[in-house]
């Protein structure tokens, strides 16, 4: 390339070689021209093995302490939907769930497998709900749930927002659909006592729902979702609602009922009253009570650990080929002769 009488190759040009009107614009400053100081690692068979090794050494342990702490969880998963619906309704269990002239209570006799160390979290756990879906998701107003009535625009609370001509509070198919199974547990005849408070997060019940909001024509409509509220307790104090609200990734998720704050010994027996009234069979859903206790890597959950033993156990597989293909047919640093080898054999 040819310009104002110099020529410029791109490679090997020092700062001198070109003119000086065109060193000062901004084609030739240091960024442009890719002449930053920069880190250029030499990717030679001895890195690469040792370093597909280093990972094996150090994640295949982390995975085999992760397991051993979700191992050490404790729980049990009873799924009650359809054990707690009688004979002559198993053939129409949507009749059943939405007669509100029968009675939708059950007696449940759980087991305890292994001593259960307090505290106890009570779980509900609901499967093919999509809580995630756009329109379900959209359906309420934050600023409602923080100012109520003062906050006229609920427009994004449809087709919740009005009831009889009045102002829904909470609006919205999330609020609408709440959870409203409850349950009692004893141990032989004394009752357990379920620890209700602090279930939801802190930020969520000072900042997202009003201290002087109360529950305002709520579930007074034709259609009833789910359960209901108390109109005397102010919405950041029904912890229910509250935990309820954060709507949940994935189809299958568990949310937090209460604490159990005693510790349950194996071969225990524990009696669980419930009443089973949230409708899961217009959807093809499933509803489970979990009881788990909880260790220094939060609930039960198999994946992290099984994740960090496959990386680490691929990694070492790994470096265990380049170690064989080097020994092989090993070719020095710096050596070109394999590559002139290759150019002779490309010509002929």
């Amino acid at each position: 390339m040819d310009m104002d009488g110099g020529s410029i190759s791109g490679a090997g040009v020092g700062p001198q070689s070109v003119p000086r009107n065109l060193r000062r614009s901004k084609a030739f400053y240091r960024f442009t021209q890719q002449n930053l100081p920069a880190c250029k690692p030499v990717l030679t068979p001895g890195w690469v093995i040792s370093t597909f090794l280093l990972i094996g050494v150090i994640f295949i342990p982390i995975g085999f302490v992760a397991l051993r702490a979700s191992q050490s969880v404790v729980e049990i998963v009873d799924q009650y939907d359809t054990e707690c619906i009688p004979e002559v309704f198993r053939s129409n269990k949507v009749a059943y769930i939405r007669d509100s002239s029968i009675s939708k209570n059950c007696t449940r006799i759980l087991q305890v497998q292994k001593h259960m160390k307090a505290p106890i979290y009570i779980y509900y756990q609901l499967d093919n709900f999509y809580q995630n879906h756009r329109r379900y998701v959209k359906s309420r107003s934050d600023q409602q749930l923080l100012h109520g009535l003062k906050y006229n625009d609920t427009s994004s609370c449809k087709p919740e927002e009005s009831s009889n001509g009045l102002p829904i509070v909470p609006c919205g198919l999330i609020a609408w659909s709440l959870f409203n199974d409850t349950y009692t547990f004893s141990r032989e005849t004394t009752e357990l006592k379920v620890n209700r408070k602090n279930i939801a997060w802190k930020s969520d019940r000072e900042h997202k729902f009003g201290k002087h909001v109360y529950p305002f024509n709520f579930q007074n409509g034709t259609l009833i979702g789910g359960g209901k509220l108390d109109p005397n307790v102010p919405l950041s104090e029904q912890e229910d609602l509250i935990v309820w609200m954060r709507t949940a990734a994935l189809p299958s998720f568990r949310k937090l009922y209460g604490r159990i704050e005693v510790d349950l010994e194996a071969d225990e027996f524990i009696t669980i009253k419930l009443v089973n009234n949230y409708n899961t069979f217009s959807f093809g859903g499933k509803k489970k009570l979990v009881l788990s206790t909880s260790g220094w890597l939060g609930g039960k959950n198999d994946f992290l650990g099984a994740a960090y033993i496959a990386v680490g156990s691929i990694s070492i597989f790994i470096a265990i080929v380049f170690l064989l293909l080097h020994v092989k047919n090993p070719r020095p640093y710096g050596d070109t002769a394999y590559l002139s080898w290759h150019r002779k054999a490309n010509a002929t």
